[in-house]
């Protein structure tokens, strides 16, 4: 974590629509190399926050500062692209307009996405789709990486690898991610502060603090602290592809281990 001027700072933001509360005096910061994961059930502001985050949602109270010249990336949820529109990855990812060739070669590799290079973005499967658009954000080269549900087509293995990445690519740039997932125990292991949101903010602190606090035990029934790695048993009659998802092989179960 760094102690260095933060990248956003939300400060006791407010988002109401109509009468009804979204955000009530939530405060969010994000400094340059921490990873910032927000958690909560569904319809408790995690989206609503990121909008305020990027500047899409004006907030009805509070304030949100954000480090001049901030650049940011960001990976939504999901993206829907007409199927009539031709549109190759390659030619996507291009559309940014941000880095040289060789910074697009070097993401695309990072990603291991080269294969995908000529396939139309409406016929990759939502893991390899995930990953484009991890790449697309990143192109920007970004001080703030904002990724909402960036895991949610992939499978318990394809998650885990999927935020060693994320981990890997703060690294590299020494960014700030803001993060918003429902994977709990695995998108919680990656982080390196929580935020449990609920309308308010329920509780908050390093995730091994959150996922014993009786605020984040109330809101998420039946979930266990998890100390160091989870170790789950691993059926392993299938492989991965490069975006994460299953492809059916002949195998015997072996045991992996879960960051």
């Amino acid at each position: 974590m760094s102690d260095e001027t933060p990248l956003i700072e939300l400060a006791a933001v407010s988002v109401q629509f109509g009468r009804d509360p979204v955000l009530d005096d939530v405060s969010v910061t994000v400094r340059p190399g921490q990873i910032v994961t927000v958690i909560g059930p569904n319809g408790a502001g995690k989206t609503t926050l990121l909008r305020v985050a990027l500047g899409l949602q004006k907030p009805s109270g509070g304030a949100v500062i954000r480090q001049e010249s901030l650049r940011l990336g960001y990976m939504p949820q999901r993206l829907t692209i007409d199927d009539t529109m031709p549109l190759t990855v390659r030619r996507f990812l291009a559309l940014t307009k941000n880095g040289t060739g060789q910074d697009r070669s070097s993401v695309i590799e990072q990603l291991g996405i080269g294969s995908l290079l000529r396939h139309p973005v409406q016929h990759i499967s939502g893991g390899e789709m995930q990953r484009v658009l991890l790449a697309r954000a990143i192109l920007r080269r970004p001080n703030l990486l904002v990724l909402d549900e960036p895991a949610q087509s992939l499978d318990v293995g394809g998650q885990a690898e999927f935020y060693t990445l994320i981990g890997e690519i703060r690294d590299r740039l020494n960014c700030g991610v803001l993060l918003v997932s429902h994977d709990l125990h695995l998108v919680m292991a990656a982080a390196d502060n929580v935020v449990c949101l609920n309308h308010h903010i329920c509780c908050r602190g390093k995730p091994q603090d959150v996922q014993r606090d009786p605020a984040y035990l109330a809101l998420f029934p039946g979930q266990q602290p998890v100390t160091g790695l989870a170790v789950y048993e691993h059926a392993h009659d299938h492989a991965h592809t490069a975006g994460g998802d299953i492809v059916p092989v002949a195998g015997e179960a072996e045991e992996q281990t879960v960051a």
